[in-house]
């Protein structure tokens, strides 16, 4: 089936962002599933228990960055696929409407969450 939303055409800037957000996704999880399994699994265990990394900006601004990237990826990914499926005019404006907001409030949610966590509310 060919694809109907320009999106996924190689070269457009939504074709480009989901690679980027893709990208992104996969390193970072990369790099926690090395630290997890291959540093020192007793010390990344313990960390990850600890209240202390909450309280570091830089790694709530990360966290926060990943939710981000992980929802447009997520939202844009399953807009695209309902698309191409065949959803056109006001089905498919109020899907996209439902998928916003529901990126934006699992963003918003998960973003209120580590705040707390981290003692910054």
């Amino acid at each position: 089936m060919a694809e109907r939303y320009s999106s996924f055409t190689p070269g457009g800037t939504g074709w480009f962002f989901q690679r980027l957000t893709a990208a992104f996704l996969v390193v970072v999880l990369a790099f926690h599933f090395f630290l997890l399994h291959f540093v020192n699994h007793a010390y990344e265990v313990t960390f990850l228990g600890t209240q202390a990394r909450m309280e570091n900006v830089g790694y709530l601004l990360t966290m926060v960055l990943f939710l981000v990237t992980a929802a447009f990826h997520g939202v844009n990914g399953v807009y695209n696929a309902l698309v191409n499926q065949g959803l056109k005019g006001t089905q498919k404006k109020i899907v996209l409407a439902v998928l916003t907001l529901a990126g934006v409030a699992l963003v918003a949610q998960g973003t209120y969450v580590a705040l707390v966590m981290g003692g910054m509310i």
